[in-house]
């Protein structure tokens, strides 16, 4: 307690600095990597997406990120055998944030596509162990955790193929494929608004007071498909044959049919995300902050004020505005060359991977699902359409990425404790 009462000004000050620093990782990698296939399939610009997020990371933090998070990420420790020794845990969630941060940024530099969930518990997971001890870790939670790495992208591959394989059966495989594009959009983007509502309502609108069953969920996502799909009709119907760019690419006007529905599925993405991984993001600057604030009291969740998430809010957008391009490069272009019905196939996959995962408690990863559902629009064309050599890059970084960030965690862990104890 007395560390905390002396201290207590530095560490707040240190944790704002770190969960910056951390938002800005977010930004450059989680962020630009849902925003990859808008970006790579030429749907918008790098600039439009800076905006999108802006608008709809807020948004989603604001409205539906809710008032307070875990303070230990996803239960791997047990918060209360600290309860006692509150600056470990203060020393822990500071070690977390910059070892996260600095990971994020390793990756981001290098165009890789990690998971900042695995970041952030892969640090806490290093400081419980040299900090506590190797009992304090939840080990089946993070086995579970683990196992995001092959179901996440198996589940995003096998919908975004099967998807892939929908648009050259209906449209693209037909004798006129821009007649059937005009015919089929409106249902394509039906499916938009209702698996995006789902994943808004079953994961991102979970801190609101508001009790929807089942259900309700379903009909006030079907509502709400209907309603896209009407706007997108509205939309679709203007778009107009362009025969010069045709002889260029022969499917060029069909791919200008899916242009809207990649712009739907940004905003919505960009909300999701900002409803459901901003808050978790900042957590363990959101712990520290609150056991400053209390006097040493560690409780299981910490209070989530508003100036915190503006300020992780400030962190995505600048990450993604300064370093994002590199790991959108690697999400548009990399793995396969994308297209607009390409990388719709892909974010809608990843969407309804979300959803069932959700509903179903397995373990996933959003980021893992987004590059397998990107692997699994390109598998659609053949094995040779996606590059195997960056493939294997990003394999090798979500493996890193727990055994990274824990390591180091630990090293920033003795090196506070040396410096404040």
């Amino acid at each position: 307690m007395e560390i905390i009462e002396t201290y207590g000004f530095i560490f707040m000050v240190m944790a704002i600095v770190f969960g910056l620093y951390m938002t800005w990782g977010i930004g450059a990698n989680d962020v630009a990597n849902a925003m990859g296939t808008s970006v790579g399939s030429g749907a918008i610009t790098v600039k439009q997406a800076i905006v999108i997020a802006a608008i709809f990371e807020f948004t989603g933090a604001f409205i539906a990120g809710g008032n307070v998070t875990q303070t230990i990420r996803k239960g791997i420790i047990d918060p209360s055998s600290i309860t006692n020794s509150p600056e470990i845990l203060v020393f822990g969630m500071l070690s977390a944030l910059l070892a996260a941060g600095i990971w994020l940024m390793i990756a981001s530099t290098k165009g890789w596509p990690v998971s900042t969930t695995h970041t952030i518990v892969g640090a806490v997971i290093g400081f419980a162990i040299v900090g506590i001890g190797p009992d304090a870790v939840e080990w089946g939670k993070v086995m579970q955790i683990a196992a995001s790495w092959v179901v996440s992208p198996v589940l995003g591959g096998a919908i975004a193929f099967m998807l892939m394989m929908s648009i050259r059966r209906l449209i693209l495989n037909t004798e006129n494929p821009f007649q059937n594009a005009k015919r089929w959009g409106p249902a394509y983007i039906f499916l938009v608004g209702f698996i995006i509502s789902l994943v808004t309502l079953f994961k991102g609108l979970k801190h609101l007071n508001i009790e929807l069953t089942v259900g309700m969920s379903f009909l006030s996502a079907f509502v709400f498909g209907l309603v896209l799909a009407g706007i997108g009709k509205v939309l679709i119907n203007r778009v107009e044959v362009d025969e010069e760019s045709d002889r260029e690419f022969h499917f060029a006007s069909v791919e200008k049919v899916f242009t809207p529905m990649m712009i739907f599925t940004a905003c919505a993405m960009a909300f999701a995300h900002g409803s459901n991984d901003v808050a978790n993001g900042i957590a363990p600057l959101a712990a520290v902050v609150s056991i400053v604030q209390s006097g040493g009291e560690v409780a299981q969740e910490s209070a989530l004020p508003i100036w915190i998430l503006v300020l992780g809010g400030i962190g995505i957008v600048v990450g993604l505005a300064t370093m994002g391009y590199r790991v959108m490069k690697t999400i548009g272009s990399g793995i396969t060359q994308l297209t607009p019905s390409r990388g719709y196939c892909a974010t809608l996959a990843a969407a309804a991977t979300v959803v069932l995962a959700s509903r179903t408690g397995l373990p996933v990863s959003t980021t893992h699902i987004a590059v397998g559902a990107v692997i699994g629009v390109g598998l659609a064309r053949g094995v040779g359409a996606i590059d195997l050599r960056v493939i294997g890059g990003i394999v090798i970084s979500w493996l890193v990425t727990l055994p990274a960030g824990a390591a180091l965690a630990a090293l920033f862990f003795f090196t506070l404790k040396g410096m404040f104890s």
